[in-house]
């Protein structure tokens, strides 16, 4: 058995969820795969992150440790002999190392860019410890985003059946491949603790980060938001699926 490709935390997760037409990520689904709904609605969520000490096949790779990560994702499930697999596709992730997006996208083709980020936590005025408010921002083709979200409470654990779980709670990943065939990947982590957004921002070019037909959708405020504290991560090696 091979350990992991890649272990590292996961912090501070900035979570804009969007309701979208399906016919929008119909070309997005991978092949063996089909799009998955809450309450029969479909999303798309803006996704905003620390990864921390980040290791490689069980290295460390200097200077690329510690960075951020935006991410669009929307939702699939496959179904197994053991069930349903509940996952996420990536329709694109900005983060600000061009090694690691040389890597994600050699072994698992997804689409990863490499551009200027940075961003800012402040903390509540009555607990130094616990985080208010989040900020990820980046520069994309000359354009300057961000991506924020403001908290008025500690995390709570994940309610089962709830919206938040449904968003959370996604242990798989699958990408297309060029060939037009399918990647899964499975990532172990505990369930994550939440806090409802009190405000959410999206200040975004969407065409020109994320195409046009996504503007009609990321152009309007979240249906919903949160921010989750994370956790230790672990994301097995790619396998192909057959047919």
């Amino acid at each position: 058995m091979r350990g992991p490709f890649l272990k590292a935390e996961w912090r501070n997760l900035a979570i804009l969820n969007y309701e979208v037409e399906r016919s929008a990520l119909a070309a997005l689904v991978p092949r063996g795969t089909e799009l998955d709904d809450w309450q029969g609605r479909t999303y798309l969520s803006v996704v905003g992150f620390l990864f921390l000490r980040t290791r490689v096949l069980g290295l460390p790779i200097p200077f690329h440790r510690d960075f951020e990560e935006v991410n669009l994702r929307f939702y699939v499930r496959r179904k197994t002999g053991d069930g349903w697999r509940r996952a996420v596709v990536f329709v694109k992730e900005m983060v600000p190392r061009a090694a690691i997006a040389i890597v994600a996208r050699a072994l698992y083709n997804e689409n990863y860019v490499a551009v200027p980020m940075g961003h800012d936590f402040a903390a509540a005025p009555d607990d130094p410890k616990r985080v208010a408010s989040v900020s990820y921002r980046w520069t994309f083709a000359g354009s300057e985003n961000r991506l924020s979200v403001s908290v008025a409470c500690d995390p709570g654990p994940l309610i089962a059946g709830s919206h938040e779980e449904f968003i959370a709670e996604h242990y798989w990943g699958y990408s297309m491949q060029r060939d037009g065939s399918t990647y899964e990947y499975h990532v172990k982590h505990p369930p994550w603790r939440v806090a409802a957004a009190t405000h959410a921002e999206l200040d975004c070019d969407v065409g020109r980060v994320y195409g046009e037909a996504f503007a009609p959708f990321l152009g309007t405020r979240p249906v919903s938001a949160f921010l989750a504290d994370g956790s230790e991560v672990a994301v097995s090696h790619g396998v192909r699926l057959d047919g």
